[in-house]
Parts: C-alpha cells; sequence; structure tokens
C-alpha cells in the first residue's frame, strides 16, 4: 500500500518544479513516509510524520503552490482511500479525520519551510551585494564590474541612495518592477518623492533613521500602493555601507515583492487552522485561543443526537449537509465574544470569552439548543437533530487546560445520559 501511495503521490506532483529530482528519485523519497502516513491515519503513529514529509519535499526544492494543494488532495483523498477503501466503514470517519489533520500539520510545515528558504535566499542575495560593494574600495575596477553584474542580473530590486542628500543614485529593473515606477525616472529624485504620500510610513521613519545615523539597517515588511492603485507587499531591507575608514558612503536597499508568497502563507495558515467541511475553526486554533485566553471563560462543548441515524439511512452526503447547516446556526447564535469551533466528527465547542458568570454561559448554552430546536432539510426531507451539551466556568489563570476539557466532557456525557434516560 505505502509504495502505490508514493507513486500515486509523485504522479500528482508531476508539473510542480523541483529540478533537482527525477521522477524515480521523487518516488523513493515519498516511499519513506508511507508506512509512517498509513500508520498516523490509523492513529498507531504519530502525525508529526506530514512534517517531515513537508520539510523534505521543501529540501527538494518544491516551492510551488501546486505542490501544497495536491499534496494536501494525496493526504485527504488518496491516503484515506489506501486505508479505509469503503466510506460506509465504521472506521471511515475516524480515518477522514486524521487524514485532515494530517493535511493540517503538512501544509503549515510546508508555509514554515518557503518562508525559511525564501529568507535565506534574500539574505544571501543581500549579503552579496554588499560584499561586492565593500570590494569595490579597494579594488575598483574589478569589483565594480562584479556588483553591476549583481545589480543589473539580480531578480531582486537593488537601489542606492546618497547618504548626504537622500536621492536616489541608481536602481536596476527589478526595483522598477517592485515599485512600479520606471528605472530611468528615479535617480535623482528622493525617496519620498519617489514612493509617494500614500506609502510615507514606517518605513520611511526607518529609513530617516538611517539617514541621520541613528541605525545602520533595518528590514521589514512593508505595504506598497502601485501607480494604478494595487496594494503589493514588501520586503525591504535597507543598510548603510560604510568605506575602509567606517565613514559612511551611502546606502543600500533591497526590496521583494511578497505579495503571492504573503497570500499562499495566509491561505494555508487558515486551511492548517479551520475545518475544511463546516469552515470552522478546528481543535488546533480552538485551544490556541482558549491558551491566550486570560480571566474567566466559558466552554460548552456539544455532541450532536441522533446524527449517527442521519448518516447510516441517509447517507455521509448529507451528513455532511447537516453538519454545515448546525455549524451555520451555532455560528449565528453566538455572542460577539464567543467562537465555536468543530473537533471532529459530530462534536462541536464553544469558547465565551471574559465571560462574567454562570447565568451568561446558561443564556449562551439555551440559545445553541434553540438553535439547533427546527428540523433541517436533507434533500427534501426534514430531520430532527439534537445536542447534549456540557458545561464549564471557569478562570484560566487557575484551572489547567485538560481540567476544563475533562469538565465539560463529563457534563456533556451526564446530559447526555439524562437526554436518553427521558
Amino acid at each position: 500500500m505505502a509504495d502505490e501511495l508514493a507513486v500515486r503521490w509523485a504522479a500528482m506532483l508531476e508539473g510542480a518544479v523541483a529540478p533537482t529530482l527525477t521522477r524515480a528519485q521523487v518516488e523513493d523519497l515519498l516511499d519513506g513516509f508511507g508506512e509512517r502516513l498509513i500508520a498516523a491515519v490509523r492513529g498507531n503513529g504519530e502525525l508529526w510524520v506530514a512534517r517531515d514529509a513537508a520539510a523534505a519535499l521543501v529540501a527538494a526544492n518544491y516551492r510551488d503552490p501546486l505542490a501544497v494543494h495536491r499534496s494536501v488532495l494525496v493526504l485527504c483523498k488518496d491516503l484515506v482511500k489506501t486505508v479505509c477503501p469503503d466510506p460506509n466503514s465504521p472506521e471511515y470517519e475516524h480515518v477522514r479525520d486524521r487524514a485532515i489533520e494530517l493535511a493540517a500539520v503538512f501544509a503549515a510545515e510546508f508555509t514554515a519551510g518557503l518562508r525559511i528558504a525564501a529568507l535565506a535566499e534574500q539574505e544571501t542575495t543581500l549579503t552579496a551585494a554588499l560584499t561586492a560593494v565593500r570590494e569595490a574600495e579597494a579594488r575598483r575596477q574589478l569589483s565594480e564590474a562584479r556588483f553591476q553584474a549583481i545589480f543589473e542580473g539580480a531578480s531582486v530590486g537593488i537601489g542606492t541612495v546618497d547618504i548626504t542628500t537622500g536621492q536616489v543614485v541608481d536602481v536596476n529593473n527589478a526595483m522598477a518592477e517592485v515599485l512600479g515606477v520606471p528605472a530611468d525616472a528615479m535617480p535623482g529624485r528622493s525617496v519620498a518623492d519617489i514612493l509617494g504620500p500614500a506609502n510615507i510610513g514606517d518605513a520611511f521613519s526607518m529609513f530617516q533613521n538611517l539617514l541621520t545615523g541613528a541605525i545602520d539597517r533595518f528590514r521589514m515588511e512593508t505595504t506598497h500602493t502601485m501607480p494604478d492603485g494595487r496594494i503589493t507587499i514588501i520586503d525591504l531591507s535597507m543598510t548603510v555601507v560604510r568605506d575602509l575608514e567606517g565613514n559612511p558612503r551611502f546606502l543600500i536597499g533591497v526590496t521583494v515583492d511578497v505579495t503571492e508568497r504573503k497570500q499562499l502563507a495566509d491561505q494555508l495558515w487558515h486551511d492548517a487552522h479551520h475545518d475544511s467541511l463546516t469552515g470552522l475553526p478546528n481543535r488546533l486554533l480552538f485551544f490556541d485561543r482558549l491558551t491566550a485566553s486570560t480571566g474567566q471563560v466559558g466552554v460548552c462543548y456539544l455532541d450532536l443526537d441522533g446524527f449517527k441515524e442521519i448518516n447510516d439511512r441517509r447517507g455521509h452526503t448529507a451528513g455532511d449537509r447537516v453538519l454545515c447547516d448546525v455549524a451555520d446556526r451555532l455560528r449565528k447564535a453566538l455572542p460577539p465574544n464567543a467562537v465555536v469551533a468543530r473537533l471532529g466528527g459530530d462534536e462541536f465547542i464553544v469558547l465565551v470569552e471574559n465571560c462574567s458568570g454562570l447565568a451568561e454561559l446558561r443564556a449562551v448554552a439555551d440559545k445553541l439548543l434553540s438553535a439547533l430546536a427546527d428540523p433541517f432539510d436533507v434533500a427534501g426531507l426534514s430531520v430532527t437533530v439534537g445536542a447534549s451539551i456540557g458545561t464549564a466556568l471557569v478562570d484560566t489563570d487557575s484551572t489547567a487546560i485538560d481540567e476544563l476539557m475533562h469538565a465539560v466532557d463529563t457534563a456533556m456525557y451526564r446530559d447526555k445520559a439524562a437526554r436518553q434516560g427521558r
């Protein structure tokens, strides 16, 4: 099974750029994770194998967003089908949920790997540029030729600024593309004039500190409004270049348009922290919010009653539709200081931050139950889904998270037993 999964995965990665590997090498790389992934999705292994797989792909020079998209599809579909080919099997939902968690871990690690690789590449470029500039003072002719080659051929924007006047001396074509201003229109103009009023902000303040000698360098991400009105995100580095005696000579700036990379990172973060079916925050994001909460909080733990029968009689498609409708109703029933997450299966959990007391928590629980009271429409058929709910009110400064979860879990099962006894 692991061999077939590796072959399928390698086939899905066809077209995603990884020039250092052949197809056979890709299969061998992925085959090393097959058995561990299968064990993890069965619940017999650690989810962190997905992190190792993502790191291996980034190390193999997979930088295309297509590689993430197709890998997530393999983990959420092919891996599930490999381990549990029968959707009606009792194990299917557990395997699917584990596969989704694997995909989330994979996406998060891939995002982090991309960012580290990109920053390393930019740092290498900046170091090369600075080295070439410093050598120009000692070996002017040879070093100037080297710097000019780097300057003109670099894929990142590079520009130099007169430190006494604050005016641009020279820029390469990549810098012109990043700023949306022709290269020949920038020399002799001030940075403030080139950037325009819309872009005078923190980056310009840091630039002023460079000119006055308050700092020697800075690096930051900043938004930039292009002449056509488009908003981009730029990774900007600027450094003071000094002569052999330590006197400042000029400034050198390096820019990279990271708009697409930032959007990809944001999307991958969202996918890793939200349930793919309902769009609600997932277990990972919920516990992040809970851990970050301070003071008194309330928690409501919901387990749907009668949902299994819907899955058994109407099928998983109908069950998924009901789960989406349940998520929508719960979300709309919440007050502004509360958030609902899906833990998996038919289990949902609500965090009420800065909860005033038991009265507020009971009111929230009542609204949640009322939101589920009306029947749900499934392909024209009316079905009813109830819920058992457990609540707990705690002070986060003095109560451990595992104690809190044990309390709401116990309360939920007590409520379910009471409902079944009626």
